[in-house]
């Protein structure tokens, strides 16, 4: 499986231009028959979704369970995740709590040693308490998974209030 993860603060520009770049990436994993994976959400995780169907490749979205039955993601992700289970091809339920980033860290540590290869999209700055992103992709290396990352020019994230 390749695995999509990365900033969760892109701009919609941002966002627009990775979802291209992630189409033509993808489509030479789908012509090898590998699937993408990515955690229910929205920006990124929706975007990979979209680039993944429009490539030719089977999508299997992440969904937060508790005691083996689905949870419901953030209020915000509802949309998001709708789509994305409309896109996907397979449905795996994980024991995480989406409203903890410690969780939704040990998710996507969990999810990443099932992979062949991270798809990062990262802009090189270090790891924080709210975007794991420089953690996921050492995480990756440390276990010797093939990380490409990726930060096309022109791309953005929202600028975050202290």
């Amino acid at each position: 499986m390749i695995a999509v993860v990365g900033h969760g603060d892109l701009t919609a520009q941002a966002l627009a231009l990775l979802e291209s770049e992630l189409r033509s990436r993808l489509a030479a994993f789908a012509k090898a028959g590998r699937a993408g994976l990515v955690r229910a959400g929205q920006g990124l995780p929706l975007a990979a979704g979209r680039a993944a169907r429009a490539a030719g490749m089977a999508l299997v979205t992440v969904l937060p369970s508790k005691a083996g039955l689905p949870v419901m993601p953030w209020s915000s992700d509802h949309k998001a995740a709708g789509e994305l289970l409309m896109l996907s091809e397979r449905v795996r339920l994980l024991e995480f709590d989406p409203a903890d980033p410690e969780s939704c860290v040990h998710a996507d540590e969990s999810l990443l040693r099932a992979c062949a290869r991270v798809l990062a999209v990262w802009d090189g700055s270090p790891p924080n308490s709210w975007d794991p992103t420089a953690h996921l992709v050492a995480f990756a290396r440390a276990r010797g998974i093939k990380v490409d990352v990726l930060w096309p020019s022109g791309a953005t994230r929202t600028p975050r209030m202290a």
